[in-house]
């Protein structure tokens, strides 16, 4: 097993520095591309990416090109561009010229080591133990991220120091491990913050992930989701997407099928160009139209040469890295030509594959059949982007701060060796460490530049919306800014009049689990579901919502309402059964009637008070009960007006106590008949008591007890102003509170029993005969009263507020009329339309007939 490995590993280590002699031009691609200078600086960066043939033959190799990076080439011409400025700054590296050495380099596990190893071991021509150059005299070397992970051990030997261009890596920030190594781009600690504040802008709580399976996108993603969470943003799905090719075709339907089911309209990215996602091109154009797609400018599909389908993701919203505008750069693009760099072996091949020209010479250096005044401005969108890119950016300040390192080690050296004049300077690379380690500077721009990672700014973003145009043609327009050390309603600037939306969509999307509950409504969780997955259901009774998805509904104070809509409460407004209202007023004139009626037939009683019909039936207590129903009927009125202390008090007590002299004025006329017409033998005890007007002692009895019960309520629990807040909706209800229910049961029930003996005893004396009996209306009126007050209990309990007070006064005018209608009526009725019936003349001759018809019926 053992010597197979090893003749593997020797195979491919003659794979890497085995001479070649295949003729065609493009394998001449794999030389770097070369500037002498003093000090040079060594790139690795992936411009092109081609496949060697599986079939390894020891003495040939089979490369097949398959795509051109123009993204990664712009790198190249800003390390040109930065080296040839600082070579042009007599302020900066004065007597010293850098240069580079640029080499192609593949993300594949397989080819990764082979341009570093050959740069380190001077194996430019493919010849073992041979080089065709001097020693290497590069101090540092520029990398992508990515690369780094990979080639940074194999560096970390020699203590080169190596400048990430890509996006910041956590892990690389372990000094321990990457102690030579330095990032260039600033923290991304915030992006997941800039990209939930979006979120909260458009009301997007409902999105899918799609994040690259490397450690950065899971720590990424980690630190996305807390925020989420934090902000009330659900996750519909989550994608690892695999970096690798291999991986493509297992996983790759899968992912297109679970955005293809996902309800989320946004979906955010966070991957880079060399992912799943762009390798997966073809098929993205049937299924991510409508998407509304939110990623970083590190996956830059934008600038991939597949033009055809890069409507699929017009309307991405791009977060980019914050950086002034390099002046200079653009010009610079525009003069660059193969015949102003002829030494740019990838300037030559992007030349003939976009310009569509033929390669021709023997060294593979003469372009022919180009069109005339042809330029990198002239290209459409996908094939170069004349902005500069983060990375291009990066590239430019770590060659600055190379360049600010040397300068200050080269002038420390100097002063160190104050002799050693005109002469240039050796030093290792590994010299430059602590120079670069708290190196700060400002760059040309006025950013600031920072390679000190601890000390490591945040990064501020700017928002770009990608539109794309036909045949390829786009832009990417800055649409707003996300900073990290603004105010918080600061942070996140947008101007939503510049961004083009996905194609099919008119208006800014939507992209929710549940539509908004609406005010009025609360949210109900879904059971199994995440919690932006709910339905509205409405508020309950008196309670509200005043804003849009409230969880919980708030319930109104007693002293207001909650509006039809369930969205606002307002005040209630005071009521009471005033004298306005019209009940009110229906029952005020009913009692002061009826006070009328009854003092008129007080009148007529007393203008005939020597008739036989009014002293029958002891005047002095028709009197007293006509008296009485007066003030029963004048006392509903303390039930109505605005309600106060006295009348809250007088309320229940007057009631009780005239009621109370009422009904036992009916017992005493009662009881008065009963002893008037069972007690006929002279000499017996009750003669004496009905002569005495023993009966008419029974007044004062009753009310005396009713007082006291009074006197004991208003002592212990007395009535007092209380409000009703429930009874009618929209309104107060000022009412008297009965302070001590159990007392007023008493004073009802005390009322309660005399009326009911007093119904009794009338009843038992009903057929007394007599031609001025009035046992039977006292009878009648009594059963009235009793069956008022009966039907008012479960009535009155079952009501409440003004209806409530109504039904009080509308028992107590009831039973009022009933016994002034059950007792008086029909006397009055004889006075004044039968006075025969009242004389005494009439009344002998109803005698004298009744005691013929005795004895008729006898014999």
């Amino acid at each position: 097993m053992f010597p197979l490995i090893f003749l593997l590993l020797f195979l491919q280590l003659c794979l890497l520095v085995t001479c070649h002699d295949d003729p065609n031009c493009f394998f001449q691609m794999e030389r770097s591309y070369y500037k002498d200078g003093d000090i040079e600086i060594a790139a690795f960066f992936p411009i092109y990416i081609y496949l060697v043939d599986r079939m390894i033959n020891i003495f040939k190799k089979y490369v097949t090109f398959k795509r051109f990076q123009s993204k990664n080439y712009q790198y190249a011409l800003a390390l040109v561009f930065a080296i040839e400025e600082i070579n042009k700054n007599p302020q900066l590296l004065p007597n010293v010229t850098l240069g580079f050495d640029l080499y192609n380099v593949m993300h594949s596990d397989m080819m990764v080591l082979k341009n570093p190893f050959i740069w380190l071991a001077g194996l430019e021509d493919d010849v073992p133990n041979y080089t065709c150059r001097k020693q290497s005299k590069s101090v540092a070397v520029i990398s992508g991220t990515r690369i780094a992970v990979q080639v940074g051990t194999l560096l970390e030997l020699y203590k080169i120091p190596q400048l990430t261009i890509g996006s910041f890596e956590p892990l690389l920030s372990d000094s321990g491990q990457f102690s030579s190594l330095y990032q260039m781009a600033p923290k991304d600690t915030s992006l997941a913050r800039g990209i939930v504040s979006l979120m909260l802008h458009f009301s997007w709580t409902w999105v899918g992930l799609a994040i690259s399976d490397l450690p950065k996108g899971i720590q990424f993603m980690s630190n996305l989701k807390v925020e989420l969470q934090k902000n009330g943003i659900c996750v519909d799905f989550v994608e690892l997407i695999p970096v690798t090719e291999e991986s493509r075709i297992s996983l790759q339907n899968r992912f297109h099928i679970q955005i293809l089911k996902s309800s989320a309209n946004v979906v955010i990215l966070f991957c880079d160009t060399d992912s799943l996602i762009g390798i997966s091109f073809p098929t993205w154009e049937r299924v991510m139209t409508w998407k509304v797609w939110v990623t970083t400018s590190q996956w830059d599909f934008a600038s991939d040469e597949r033009h055809i389908l890069l409507h699929s993701f017009h309307g991405t919203l791009i977060f980019s890295h914050h950086h002034g505008e390099i002046s200079g750069f653009k010009n610079f693009l525009q003069t660059v030509n193969p015949s102003k760099y002829p030494e740019d072996i990838y300037l030559l091949r992007f030349w003939s594959l976009v310009f569509d020209c033929s390669v021709t010479g023997a060294s593979c250096k003469t372009l022919k059949n180009c069109p005339l005044n042809t330029s990198l401005e002239s290209l459409t969108w996908h094939h170069f982007d004349m902005s500069m890119s983060d990375g291009s950016y990066n590239i430019y300040n770590a060659v600055y701060a190379v360049a600010h390192s040397v300068h200050e080690m080269l002038l420390q050296l100097l002063e160190m060796q104050p002799g050693n004049k005109g002469e240039k300077v050796a030093f290792s690379p590994w010299q430059l460490h602590p120079f670069l380690k708290n190196l700060q500077f400002t760059n040309p721009v006025g950013d600031l530049v920072n390679l000190n990672q601890l000390r490591n700014l945040e990064a501020e973003y700017d928002i770009l919306n990608f539109w794309n145009f036909p045949y390829g043609v786009g832009r990417k327009v800055k649409v707003g800014q996300f900073s990290p050390y603004a105010s918080q309603s600061q942070k996140l600037s947008l101007s939503e009049n510049s961004i083009e939306w996905a194609t099919g969509i008119t208006e800014t999307p939507h992209s929710v689990c549940s539509e908004s509950c609406s005010p009025g409504f609360r949210k109900t969780p879904l059971e199994g579901k995440p919690t932006c997955c709910f339905d509205c259901t409405p508020c309950p009774k008196n309670e509200i919502s005043n804003q849009t998805d409230m969880d919980q509904c708030m319930k109104c104070l007693d002293h207001q309402y909650a509006s039809t809509e369930r969205n606002q409460c307002f005040h209630k407004k005071v009521t009471f059964l005033s004298f306005e209202d019209p009940l009110g007023m229906t029952l005020v004139c009913t009692a002061l009637c009826f006070s009328v009626l009854t003092a008129v037939v007080l009148g007529v009683f007393v203008k005939h008070r020597d008739t036989p019909i009014v002293k029958a039936n002891n005047r002095c207590l028709s009197y007293i009960l006509l008296i009485a129903l007066i003030f029963c009927f004048l006392c509903s009125l303390l039930f109505i007006g605005h309600p106060n202390t006295t009348t809250c008090v007088l309320q229940q007590t007057t009631f009780g106590v005239v009621f109370t002299v009422a009904v036992s004025t009916i017992l005493a006329k009662t009881i008065t008949v009963v002893l008037a017409f069972k007690v006929t033998a002279p000499g017996r005890r009750m003669r004496h008591w009905l002569i005495a007007g023993v009966p008419n002692s029974i007044i004062p009895i009753c009310s005396l007890i009713q007082l006291a019960l009074c006197a004991i309520w208003l002592g212990t629990s007395p009535p007092f102003i209380d409000t009703d807040a429930h009874s009618e909706h929209g309104h107060i209800i000022l009412v008297c509170n009965k302070g001590s229910v159990t007392a007023f049961y008493c004073v009802l029930g005390y009322l309660g029993s005399l009326a009911l003996l007093s119904f009794t005893v009338a009843f038992l004396a009903r057929n007394l005969p007599d031609t001025f009996n009035e046992a039977k209306f006292l009878t009648f009126s009594m059963l009235v009263f009793c069956s008022v007050w009966v039907t008012f209990l479960p009535v009155y309990h079952s009501t409440k507020g003004k209806v409530m007070v109504a039904v009080e006064v509308f028992s107590i005018l009831c039973s009022s009329a009933g016994l002034l209608g059950g007792i008086f009526v029909p006397k009055c009725y004889i006075i004044l339309f039968r006075p025969e019936k009242n004389a005494l003349k009439g009344l002998r001759d109803r005698i004298i007939s009744k005691e013929t018809d005795v004895l008729r019926s006898s014999s």
